[in-house]
């Protein structure tokens, strides 16, 4: 059968989505097991139950086995499986290059999936009553034709077909906002890959679709391949006028781009060079459409802005909330379409006016309603044109509020994310509305640089079932963030600016509200207070929650994605040490060590005792070097002077240099003892 399809106008972004949203489905007959189709390998495929034991090596699989409901069937996965949040839980196997078979092979799987880097996972396990399953992702169509495959497995084809829905929708509005703008206008974009050297995408990568269908031109290279290289004349010729890549791309981009002659390109020259996560510019996923609607706000700007909306302004859904506090009248989340994107704002109306007090707004008194209302992505650098009182009030017109009685905050983290905390001791509650998100601007106070604002990345509104006074709210504020810091610092949040040294203290752009509320007077909120510590235990709770549900960091999490929030990169370092080994073999050798839990442990010790050292709370680090020694010889088997001293990053904490100094030691040393 045909996946239906809605009425586009007749351009060129419309019939490039149209042409990659017709695709053939099996028949209906094919929605039972036993479940038959040939991989991308040409392997054929039969499962014939619903697989109880998945293990996936490719992120993009990962996000549709949850999307369609297979998620609970999931018991492995890689350290770069960093969504949805669920997945920083599960066991990890190693990294999407280099796997380790034994962690594989020890999960016992029934079905594995693969992609075509994986080829010694398929060889190792050749023969094992296990299914391997690899996919084509390298095409939109692909993308959807992943998602029917996966859907049939795990009999879940509504699910599936829901999400090639909502996928597709995202891109029609998309091309139909793209439409607007002429053929003879789009940018040239260029998406930036490398390290040593400025690489890009070939021809018919799925990149460069992204980039069309965001509205932009890419280059036509004549390459094909996931990678290809630039020349200095073809960087020249086509002339970028916007850059894009992932977060890992950042620090070589500074670096190549800053040459004669690669820096004369318009896109370097007006400051036009944009980073997205490595999630959604690296991968097609359940987030393609969402990530190419981000990508053309950027592209097209205001030229994408211009001819009004496609989409009328309205609600769209609201989803209520019981936050049984006998003064609130109704609370809601309120989904509104604004400017063509869904807005959603948590919304708490009262019985009567109150007092509020805002770290945004100040101190206000009849106030009916407060809330939280998070942007999309897509509106930000509108809003940011606008200013906040403008969009403020354009919010406030759609969602039927006025600000004379209405206190909000605005934040860009999403309320489905929404974390509620309710904390009671005897007759007194305290509720705390929390949202959250830490991967682009956390900061630590008094070490870090305010350079910018941003409303609202960590929002707290707090209620209680107390009537709190002026000054009981104001001492709520500092228990909150007290509480809040001690959130961060307990799951080991690291400063977006110099995490390799600091822990965060709050996002730089944190608010909160606090409601005067209704019942027992309160004067007193602070540390040594039954309201205070409720406030605290509310918060920290919240924040945590809010945090994993936002960013998918969890209370507990491995040693990989530790050293990836300090952007500390296990290949990078492999590449940058002099140890005599290749650097693919050396980075695929640290990452099956730290699989170990010893060799784990050894490093998240170093992490902790580097905050501490930092910080001068410890001084000498002779007990740490013989420790370091000892883990050295332990994983080469020879005395440790024996072995050289590793070369690494410069720009590493001392206590950190010396733990992967002295792992990476060891497995140079062991490498050399192998070899004939």
């Amino acid at each position: 059968m045909k996946r239906p399809m809605k009425s586009f106008a007749s351009n060129a972004a419309a019939a490039f989505l149209l042409s990659l949203l017709f695709l053939s489905a099996p028949p209906a007959s094919a929605w039972s097991y036993p479940v038959r189709f040939e991989d991308a390998d040409h392997r054929p495929v039969a499962i014939t139950a619903r697989p109880r034991r998945v293990v996936s090596l490719v992120p993009s699989v990962t996000e549709i086995l949850f999307a369609v409901g297979g998620g609970d069937a999931v018991c492995g996965v890689t350290h770069h499986d960093n969504y949805p949040p669920e997945a920083s839980r599960i066991p990890t196997v190693g990294g999407f290059f280099s796997p380790s078979v034994d962690h594989i092979r020890a999960l016992e799987p029934d079905v594995i999936f693969v992609s075509d880097l994986h080829q010694e996972v398929v060889a190792a396990l050749e023969g094992r009553p296990v299914q391997i399953i690899r996919l084509r992702l390298d095409a939109f169509s692909d993308l959807f034709d992943a998602i029917d495959r996966i859907g049939r497995i795990f009999q879940a084809e509504d699910r599936a077909a829901a999400l090639s829905d909502d996928i597709t929708r995202s891109l029609e509005l998309t091309a139909r906002k793209a439409d607007r703008v002429p053929a003879s206008s789009r940018p040239r974009v260029i998406r930036f890959m490398g390290r040593d050297s400025v690489m890009t995408p070939g021809d018919g990568a799925f990149q460069n679709e992204m980039i069309r269908a965001a509205g932009g031109t890419p280059p036509t290279l004549g390459k094909s391949g996931k990678t290809v290289p630039v020349a200095l004349a073809e960087w020249k010729a086509f002339n970028p006028e916007i850059i894009y890549g992932c977060g890992g791309d950042r620090d070589a981009a500074e670096q190549l781009l800053n040459r004669p002659g690669w820096k004369d390109v318009d896109a370097v020259k007006n400051g036009r060079i944009f980073y997205f996560p490595c999630d959604l510019t690296c991968r097609l996923s359940t987030r393609t459409g969402y990530f190419v609607s981000c990508l053309s706000s950027r592209i097209l700007g205001e030229a994408g802005e211009d001819g009004g909306t496609v989409l009328p302004d309205g609600t769209v859904e609201s989803r209520a909330l019981d936050l049984k506090l006998p003064w609130v009248a109704s609370a809601e989340v309120l989904d509104t379409r604004l400017y063509d994107y869904v807005h959603k704002t948590l919304l708490v109306r009262f019985t009567r006016p109150m007092a509020v007090t805002s770290t945004l707004e100040g101190f206000r008194e009849k106030i009916r309603a407060v809330g939280n209302s998070y942007s999309p992505p897509q509106c930000w650098e509108r809003y940011h044109r606008m200013g906040l009182a403008a969009s403020r009030e354009r919010l406030m017109s759609v969602i039927g509020r006025k600000i004379e009685d209405t206190s909000l905050l605005f934040t860009g983290a999403d309320m489905d994310n929404l974390s509620i905390q309710r904390k009671s001791f005897q007759a007194m509650t305290v509720v705390a509305l929390v949202t959250a998100g830490v991967k682009s601007n956390a900061v630590r106070m008094s070490r870090d640089t305010g350079a910018y604002y941003e409303p609202g990345t960590i929002n707290m509104i707090l209620m209680s079932n107390m009537r709190l006074s002026p000054r009981a709210m104001n001492r709520a504020v500092i228990s909150a963030t007290e509480a809040k810091t001690a959130a961060l610092w307990d799951v080991d949040i690291r400063s977006s600016q110099t995490g390799r040294i600091h822990p965060a203290t709050g996002t730089g752009t944190d608010n909160i509200i606090v409601v005067e509320g209704e019942g027992t007077p309160i004067d007193n909120a602070g540390g040594h207070s039954k309201m205070g510590e409720l406030i605290a235990d509310a918060v920290y709770a919240g924040v945590q929650e809010a945090v994993f549900n936002q960013n998918g960091i969890p209370e507990r999490r491995n040693i990989f994605q530790r050293l990836g929030d300090r952007r500390i990169s296990l290949f990078g370092l492999a590449g940058a040490c002099d140890c005599g080994m290749q650097q693919s073999d050396l980075g695929a050798a640290l990452e099956r060590l730290l699989l170990d839990e010893r060799y784990a442990g050894f490093l998240e010790a170093a992490l902790a005792v580097s905050d501490q050292y930092e910080s001068g709370l410890i001084s000498d680090l002779s007990a740490f070097q013989a420790w370091c020694s000892q883990i050295t010889q332990e994983i080469a088997k020879v005395p440790p002077a024996d072995t050289p001293a590793a070369a690494l990053d410069a720009d590493l904490p001392r206590v950190v240099d010396m733990a992967l100094g002295a792992i990476l030691n060891g497995l140079a040393a062991k490498h050399r003892q192998e070899q004939p």
